[in-house]
C-alpha cells in the first residue's frame, strides 16, 4: 500500500521578461498620471523584472472586453502549459502515459476546453487520465491543489502533475486614480509553472507529509478578484499583512506541532511573495533570520507575484540551492482571498 506521495519534478515556463524601469517609463507613469504616489509604489515593489504574455509596452489591453482577454489567454497559455509540463515530466524521467492525473490551477483565464484537456491531448498522456480544473482560488491554489493531486496518487497508486499557469497581464486595468490598482499592476506577473508528484518513498524529491489551512472570514473584502466587463480587477487592502502576521505564527505553530517539530526544524521556506510587505509580515511573525526568506526576495525581484505558479517557483529555486538538505523539513505557504493562509510540510527524501 502507498502511504507517500514526493514531488520529483519541476518545470515552468515564462513569456517575455520586460524590466520594471521600463514599464514605468514606458507605460505606467502615464497610465497613473493621476495617482500622484504611483511612482513610489512601483518603486517600492521590489520588483526588478516580470514576464508578460501581452507586453503593455508593444498593445494596451485596458480597454479590451473580458471575452476578447478570454480569447487571449487560450493563445497564450497553451504553450506556456505544454512547456512547463514537459519540462517538470523530463526533470522526474516519467513519460506522458505514466500520469493518471492532470491538475490545472488558474484565476486569470478560462476556456473550454480548458488547458487540462490541450494539454493532456497534445502530450499523448492516456485517453482515461484524470483532470482536475481549479479556478479562482487566487495566490494560494498551488497549495491545496498539490494537496489534492497527492490524495490522488497515494489512493490510485498512480503519479499526477500539477500545473499553475497564471497570466496577469492580460487584466490591465483602465486609468484610474485609486493606488490599489497601482499596487497590483506594480507587482503581478505572468508564469507557468508544474510539479510531478508521484508514490511511494523512493530516492530523491520532496515527501508531501501535510496540508494546512485558515480562513479568517472578518478579512473577505481584503483580498478581491472581480470579474468585470473589462477584465479582472484586483482589490487589495493594505490591511492584509497585518492580517497575515497575526495568523501565521499560530498556524505554523500548529502544523508542525502536530509532527512534534518546531520552526527551527524547519530547512526552507518557501513564502508566497504577495509583496515585500508580506514577506516582511511573514518573517516577523514567525521569527525567522532574515536569510530564510532569500528565495521568496529572489523570486519576487526576477519573476514579480505570478500568483499561484509563484511558491512553485520559489521551491524549484530552493531545490536549486540544495535546499531543504537530505532529510530535513520544507514550509510552503501561501496567501490570497478569503483571506486565506496555506501551507504545506515537505520533507527531502
Amino acid at each position: 500500500m502507498v502511504t507517500a506521495a514526493r514531488v520529483t519534478g519541476f518545470g515552468n515556463a515564462t513569456p517575455e521578461c520586460v524590466e520594471q524601469e521600463a514599464l514605468w517609463e514606458g507605460f505606467f507613469a502615464r497610465h497613473f498620471a493621476g495617482a500622484r504616489a504611483a511612482g513610489r509604489v512601483f518603486r517600492s515593489a521590489r520588483v526588478r523584472r516580470r514576464h508578460a504574455a501581452v507586453n503593455p509596452l508593444v498593445e494596451d489591453v485596458s480597454t479590451w472586453s473580458t471575452g476578447a482577454r478570454m480569447r487571449r489567454y487560450a493563445q497564450e497559455a497553451r504553450p506556456l502549459g505544454l512547456g512547463a509540463v514537459s519540462a517538470a515530466l523530463a526533470d522526474s524521467g516519467l513519460a506522458a502515459e505514466d500520469v493518471g492525473l492532470l491538475a490545472v490551477a488558474s484565476c486569470t483565464g478560462y476556456t473550454t476546453p480548458g488547458l487540462d484537456i490541450l494539454v493532456t491531448a497534445e502530450l499523448g498522456m492516456p485517453l482515461d487520465v484524470q483532470r482536475l480544473a481549479i479556478g479562482h482560488m487566487g495566490c494560494y491554489a498551488a497549495i491545496p491543489g498539490l494537496g489534492a493531486v497527492s490524495d490522488f496518487v497515494v489512493a490510485r497508486e498512480k503519479a499526477a502533475v500539477l500545473l499553475c499557469l497564471e497570466l496577469t497581464s492580460l487584466h490591465l486595468q483602465p486609468p484610474v486614480e485609486d493606488l490599489d490598482q497601482a499596487v497590483a499592476h506594480s507587482l503581478f506577473s505572468d508564469a507557468a509553472a508544474a510539479v510531478v508528484v508521484q508514490p511511494g518513498r523512493g530516492d530523491g524529491g520532496l515527501a508531501i507529509v501535510d496540508v494546512a489551512a485558515l480562513t479568517d472570514p472578518a478579512g473577505a473584502d481584503h483580498m478581491t478578484w472581480d470579474v468585470t466587463d473589462l477584465g479582472f480587477r484586483m482589490g487589495l487592502s493594505p490591511r492584509v499583512p497585518d492580517v497575515l502576521a497575526h495568523h501565521v505564527g499560530p498556524m505554523i505553530t500548529e502544523l508542525l506541532g502536530r509532527h512534534g517539530l518546531t520552526t527551527a526544524d524547519v530547512d526552507a521556506w518557501a513564502v508566497h511573495p504577495g509583496g515585500p510587505r508580506i514577506l516582511d509580515a511573514v518573517g516577523e511573525g514567525l521569527a525567522l533570520p532574515e536569510e530564510a526568506l532569500s528565495a521568496s526576495r529572489h523570486v519576487l525581484a526576477e519573476h514579480g507575484n505570478c500568483s499561484s505558479a509563484t511558491v512553485l517557483l520559489v521551491l524549484e529555486a530552493l531545490r536549486h540551492g540544495g535546499r531543504p538538505r537530505a532529510g530535513r523539513y520544507a514550509v510552503a505557504m501561501a496567501f490570497g482571498p478569503g483571506l486565506t493562509l496555506y501551507a504545506a510540510l515537505l520533507r527531502a527524501c
